[in-house]
């Protein structure tokens, strides 16, 4: 197979994942909608092709760089080839597409193939968390390993591609470790049974306190977004301004009705809390969550994630997705509880391959490496 890549019109590139998508998991950060929110990016699809057939697809973003006249490129949670045709050789389509990156005047390329290394189920977890000598996930054993995806890792770190690493997970855009719950095959009343005692507790004690969810419109995104600057300020990072959420909004729900939802917690007649959900074929998404502080009593995040389980549930999704963790399974670690929160799904904790950069020109990529890094440093 003589694979080449070039430029592909969204709607081919929507029909590529809607074929897909039933049966492989393609990010909402790889829909071309999402090519529309980042409008600090420039946005294109591309295609791989044998001949005139096209065998995948993927959203890549261009920032360019004042004066220099050439762009970092970035494809956020993709491409998804490797993962759609695994046998396809790694450098079969990984030359093409550094080959059309130079062509756009491409100096560093980023990517993040979506592709499992391993896994940990929740039972697995919880007995290291309660083993004190234990620190990582790192240091468990995994319930899953698959050897293929750690190949094309080794392959992508021999032929010049680097890897940041960052003992929390988070050393990239997006995160290497993430939590998923298996709605396949599964009753609600299954998936229930398998939370945690206390997040049962939890979601018993939201619905007899009153609080109710509903599914949000676009009119909502202003309640949403109180809420989430709230959350913003208590938990220490930079909120998003609502015309970003409502670009959001308008962007992938004009691409599928259903690929973001909002849901929003009510109590006594107050929006407590919000949060919302994307959707691409069977695998959903919790993207973003907010909560008022004075109502962490009645439990109203437990309520909002029950929901968004049982509306992905509705949808025939195999894949609720709670998005990052670290990989810390220490107590006395301060990220510990992104996974104290989500083990009571009793789902899995999922690593990635991660991120990759390849410098298509050295001096800049070095370069603007360093300068970035002094910024966030």
């Amino acid at each position: 197979m003589n694979l080449t890549v070039r430029s592909l019109p969204t709607t081919d590139h929507l029909a590529w994942v809607r074929e897909v998508s039933p049966e492989h998991s393609i990010s909402f950060l790889q829909t071309p909608a999402w090519g529309q929110v980042k409008t600090d990016w420039r946005h294109e699809s591309i295609g791989w092709f044998n001949g005139q057939e096209l065998v995948a697809a993927a959203l890549v973003l261009h920032r360019a760089i004042p004066r220099l006249g050439r762009t970092l490129t970035y494809l956020p949670e993709g491409p998804a080839i490797a993962a759609v045709r695994p046998e396809i050789p790694t450098k079969q389509w990984v030359e093409p597409l550094l080959n059309y990156l130079r062509s756009t005047k491409a100096f560093s390329v980023k990517m993040g193939p979506p592709l499992v290394s391993r896994h940990w189920e929740a039972d697995t977890i919880k007995n290291a968390i309660a083993d004190s000598s234990i620190h990582r996930l790192s240091e468990i054993t995994a319930d899953y390993t698959d050897e293929r995806a750690l190949q094309v890792a080794a392959e992508l770190l021999a032929t010049g591609w680097t890897q940041r690493t960052a003992q929390a997970g988070f050393a990239d855009v997006q995160p290497r470790y993430v939590f998923q719950l298996d709605l396949s095959g599964k009753s609600l009343d299954e998936l229930a049974a398998g939370f945690s005692q206390e997040w049962r507790r939890n979601i018993r004690k939201a619905e007899a306190s009153g609080v109710q969810v509903r599914e949000g419109s676009r009119d909502d995104l202003a309640t949403f977004h109180q809420v989430y600057i709230e959350t913003a300020a208590r938990d220490g990072f930079r909120p998003r301004p609502v015309t970003y959420f409502e670009r959001m909004w308008d962007a992938l729900r004009a691409e599928d009705a259903q690929r973001l939802r909002l849901f929003l917690a009510e109590h006594n007649g107050i929006t407590v809390a919000a949060t919302t959900l994307a959707t691409v074929g069977r695998h959903a998404w919790y993207s973003y969550g907010a909560s008022t502080t004075a109502s962490r009593a009645v439990r109203p995040s437990h309520a909002t994630q029950w929901a968004m389980i049982q509306a992905a549930h509705a949808a025939g999704c195999h894949t609720y997705d709670l998005r990052g963790i670290s990989d810390t399974v220490s107590e006395h670690d301060p990220l510990f509880g992104l996974i104290r929160f989500k083990v009571g799904t009793g789902g899995r904790a999922v690593e990635y391959i991660g991120e990759f950069d390849y410098p298509l020109n050295r001096v800049l990529h070095r370069a603007v490496g360093a300068y970035l890094n002094r910024r966030t440093g």
